[in-house]
């Protein structure tokens, strides 16, 4: 199970979430099960890689953070040696298998983003700068890409379209929980947005990337690729998600601090949101 930990499995079941929904839509319809199970399977694999390295690097500020005190690695279930070749394995199995299984194209954007979020991200940015999680979170926006390719061996519009929503959904999804742990980040000496800033600041920024998330969400209709059902999904979740936006940037305002300033709530909201946008992508195909 400690091995098991070290994927960060409850992360990588969310970007599974995005891969999925993007293959019915680029078959238009049901993809074949054994492509999605491949898919699936080797998107887990350079997923749960990537997260080990991410973890042997950063076992220094873990084992001082309350929010990481209990990983493998600071706990002692598993050694750095262990971490540092389960993570090298996972990222060699899944290229392989996703190269001589699913396409190559697939396999290259894999293995893009384990690199991107291990030496980018976490190597570079994280401890650097604020945008930190802007520019990291690249890493994360690739699983539609991966799905889309996976089915057609090419690029479209469409995951394009999907990767921006998932660039600018990133950090107000992450800034939340940054202001609920900030003094964790602030301990080790990692800038993230709310360790530098008022809450004022990031909650502004973080309506101002809601704003572009909601509105690329909605150009998939008009550039074809979606129809009825999955417009009405992304107004109706993006109004929601604005609505909580302001109302923490109202709080914010306010000076509301503790408990009172509510910023999980955004925090939670965001993971619904990307669960029901991409399953109206999913299910639009079968309503046109």
């Amino acid at each position: 199970m400690a091995f098991v930990a070290l994927t960060k499995p409850r992360i990588i079941e969310l970007l599974l979430i995005t891969t999925v929904p993007v293959m019915f839509l680029a078959q238009q319809g049901v993809p074949d099960l054994k492509l999605v199970l491949l898919t699936c399977l080797g998107g887990y694999l350079s997923a749960g890689g990537a997260n080990a390295l991410n973890m042997y690097i950063d076992r220094d500020i873990d084992a001082l953070m309350d929010r990481t005190s209990q990983r493998p690695l600071v706990t002692g279930m598993v050694s750095p040696r262990e971490c540092l070749a389960f993570g090298i394995t996972l990222a060699v199995v899944s290229t392989l298998l996703f190269g001589l299984t699913v396409n190559w194209l697939s396999a290259w954007l894999a293995l893009g983003a384990l690199l991107f979020y291990v030496v980018v991200y976490t190597m570079i940015l994280k401890r650097r700068t604020a945008q930190n999680i802007v520019w990291g979170g690249i890493a994360g926006c690739m699983p539609v890409l991966i799905g889309w390719s996976a089915v057609t061996n090419s690029m479209s519009w469409a995951p394009v379209v999907l990767f921006l929503v998932m660039f600018f959904w990133t950090p107000p999804h992450y800034w939340p929980l940054s202001m609920k742990v900030k003094d964790d980040y602030a301990r080790v000496g990692v800038p993230m947005l709310p360790v530098i800033a008022s809450n004022k600041v990031v909650a502004k920024q973080i309506v101002l990337y809601s704003w572009v998330m909601v509105g690329v969400s909605l150009l998939l209709t008009p550039l074809g690729y979606t129809g009825w059902f999955y417009t009405a999904v992304a107004l109706a979740a993006g109004g929601w998600w604005l609505w909580e936006a302001h109302a923490l940037l109202n709080r914010a305002k306010a000076e509301v601090t503790g408990a009172k300033l509510k910023e999980m709530r955004l925090f939670h909201w965001s993971i619904t949101y990307v669960s029901l946008l991409f399953v109206a992508v999913a299910v639009d195909p079968f309503l046109r």
